[in-house]
C-alpha cells in the first residue's frame, strides 16, 4: 500500500487531504504535536468526517495512524519511505516543520528512495520558494534540495466550519466539512509522477489559481462578513448574508471585480463565462445552511486580512494593476476596518479587539500605512490609498446618518471608483 505522510492533523489535514488519499487506497500517516490526536489515531486506526451539505453523509477514513511531530527521527523514517507528503499546518507554523522535512530528505537520499514531493496545503503565495529556502537552512550547503524536494503549491478551497468545543471533547478526531473535494495543485511542482488520486486537479499555471483563491474566494468571505456586519449586524451565518437583499448582490459584485482582473491577467485560463460560473458556485457554497459557517469566522483577524498581499488590499492592488475598477472591494476595505463581530460567547476575536482598541482609533490613514503597508511612493498603492480613504469617509457619513452603505448611486461610486 502506498503511503501519504500528512504533516498537520487539523481540519484540512483530516477532512480533506487525508480523506481523499485514504479513499484512493493510500495509508495515511498523520504527523502532529497533539498527543491527543496522535494517540486517538493510533488507537482507532480510523476517524469520521461528517459532510455538512444539502445531502449530508458520513465518511469513515481508514488506514490511518499518527506520529509525534516532535520525534524528528520517527518523522524522518516515515518521510524516507512514503510515496508523497503534504502539509496543512498554517503558514506561520511552516518553519517549525522544516527540520523534520530536511531530516527526511537526508534519510531518503541515503536509502536511495528518490525525491520527495510535498503538497503544500497552506493557501499562501510563493509557498514553494518559501519551502525550498526554509528546508535548505537545515541541510548541508551541498545538499541538492531542488533535486530531492518537489514543492507543490495548491489552492485550498474546501470550507471547514468551527465545531463546538463540546463536540471536539466528545470525539477529538471527528471533523465537519462541506462536500467540495477538489484539490487544485501545481502540475509542474511534482518531481515524481502525480499520485493517482481522483480529487487532485493538477494545473499548468498554478499562480492563476492561487490568485483566484485569494482574490475571489477569500475576498468573497471578507465582502460577505464586512458588509453584513455594517448593513445587518444581526446576521450570524454566511448563508443569511448571501440571501440578504443588499449584502448578497454586493458580495457578488465585489467578487466579479477581481474575476474581471483575473481574466485580463490570465486570459488562457479564465473567461467571463467560467469566472461567473465560479463566483456563482462559491456563493452557493457560502449559502450552504448545513455548513453553519458564520460571518464571525470568515471575517475575523482583520489585521491580517487587510494586509498588503491579502484578500482585500491585495485584491485592490491586483485590480489596479490590471486597470479594473473595484468600488465594492474598496468599500469592503473601509467596512473591514469597522468589523467588530462577536463569537458564540459574545467575545471579539483577540486580535480584532486589539485592532479596534489600539489601531483603528489612530485613523484610516494610519491603518492603510501601518497595517496594509501601502507605500506613498508606489503608484498602485497611491491610487488604492486614495480610493479607500474616500470610501472610508463615505462609509462614516452613511453610518452616522443611519443609512445603508450599499445603496449607492453612480455619482456616489465616482468618489472611490466607477460604476
Amino acid at each position: 500500500m502506498e503511503k501519504l505522510v500528512q504533516i498537520g492533523a487539523g481540519n484540512i489535514g483530516r477532512s480533506f487531504v487525508g480523506q481523499i488519499f485514504s479513499r484512493a487506497g493510500f495509508e495515511v500517516v498523520f504527523v502532529d504535536v497533539s498527543q491527543e490526536i496522535v494517540g486517538a489515531l493510533n488507537e482507532r486506526g480510523s476517524y469520521t468526517v461528517e459532510i455538512k451539505d444539502r445531502e449530508p453523509r458520513t465518511i469513515l477514513v481508514e488506514s490511518v495512524r499518527g506520529v509525534d511531530g516532535r520525534d524528528t527521527r520517527a518523522v524522518a523514517k516515515e518521510l524516507a519511505t512514503c510515496r508523497v507528503a503534504a502539509t496543512a499546518v498554517g503558514p506561520a507554523a511552516l518553519p517549525y516543520i522544516y527540520p523534520n522535512l530536511a531530516a527526511g530528505l537526508v534519510r531518503r537520499r541515503e536509502a536511495g528512495n528518490g525525491p520527495l514531493d510535498v503538497i503544500i496545503c497552506e493557501n499562501m503565495r510563493n509557498a514553494a520558494e518559501a519551502m525550498y529556502e526554509g528546508v535548505a537552512e537545515h541541510l548541508p550547503a551541498s545538499f541538492p534540495v531542488r533535486e530531492m524536494l518537489g514543492a507543490v503549491e495548491t489552492s485550498i478551497g474546501k470550507m471547514v466550519p468551527i465545531m463546538d468545543e463540546e463536540i471536539r471533547e466528545r470525539d477529538p478526531l471527528l471533523v465537519y466539512a462541506e462536500a467540495y473535494n477538489t484539490l487544485i495543485c501545481d502540475a509542474k511542482g511534482f518531481l515524481n509522477p502525480i499520485p493517482d488520486v481522483p480529487e487532485l486537479a493538477p494545473k499548468q499555471n498554478m499562480k492563476a489559481y492561487v490568485d483566484r483563491k485569494l482574490f475571489v474566494h477569500n475576498l468573497g468571505h471578507a465582502l460577505c462578513a464586512y458588509f453584513a456586519h455594517l448593513e445587518a449586524p444581526e446576521l450570524i451565518y454566511t448563508w443569511e448574508a448571501v440571501r440578504h437583499p443588499t449584502v448578497g448582490p454586493a458580495t457578488r459584485a465585489g467578487m466579479m471585480e477581481s474575476a474581471r482582473a483575473l481574466i485580463r491577467a490570465y486570459p488562457d485560463e479564465f473567461s467571463e463565462a467560467n469566472q461567473a460560473e465560479h463566483v456563482d458556485d462559491l456563493l452557493q457554497r457560502f449559502e450552504n445552511k448545513a455548513l453553519g459557517d458564520t460571518t464571525y469566522r470568515v471575517g475575523r483577524d482583520v489585521r491580517r486580512k487587510l494586509g498588503r498581499e491579502d484578500r482585500v488590499i491585495g485584491a485592490l492592488r491586483f485590480n489596479a494593476r490590471w486597470d479594473t475598477d473595484a468600488p465594492f472591494t474598496t468599500l469592503c476595505a473601509a467596512a473591514g476596518m469597522r468589523f467588530r463581530a462577536l463569537d458564540e460567547n459574545g467575545e471579539m476575536y483577540e486580535n480584532d479587539r486589539d485592532f479596534a482598541n489600539h489601531v483603528y482609533p489612530e485613523g484610516a490613514e494610519y491603518v492603510l500605512r501601518a497595517v496594509a503597508g501601502l507605500a506613498p511612493g508606489d503608484p498602485l498603492d497611491r491610487d488604492v490609498f486614495a480610493a479607500v480613504m474616500a470610501a472610508d469617509a463615505f462609509v462614516g457619513e452613511r453610518l452616522a446618518a443611519g443609512e445603508s452603505i450599499l445603496d449607492i448611486t453612480g455619482d456616489e461610486f465616482a468618489q472611490f471608483g466607477e460604476e
